[in-house]
């Protein structure tokens, strides 16, 4: 399966950018860790949500949360990323990502 990140209409990818932030190697390490299965097929504890929107969910430290979109069977596109502590804010940033995406008309 291969994995997009999401890109803003500047160019900014929240995804990278919070994971880039991310201060701890391990917890980096972990989520790389856990790309890599999402890559080879793996989507493990992986919740749906709403408006296409997916939580795979990392029980690590702090609880970390990878919002997703499964974009038929061959890609994933990355949106955000979040602490379980603010889930709330990054799922309605993950909803406005993909309505982004799709308005932009992005395969």
């Amino acid at each position: 399966m291969n994995l997009k990140i999401y890109t803003d209409v500047n160019g900014s990818a929240p995804f990278e950018i919070w994971l880039r932030a991310l201060k701890d190697p391990l917890a980096k390490a972990k989520i790389r860790a856990r790309l890599t299965r999402l890559q080879a097929g793996n989507l493990g504890d992986c919740k749906p949500l709403h408006s296409g929107v997916q939580e795979l969910r990392l029980d690590y430290a702090q609880g970390f949360r990878v919002y997703l979109s499964r974009q038929g069977s061959e890609w994933i596109l990355l949106l955000c990323g979040s602490f379980k502590s603010n889930q709330e804010r990054s799922i309605k940033e993950a909803i406005k990502y993909l309505e982004d995406w799709k308005r932009r008309g992005k395969p």
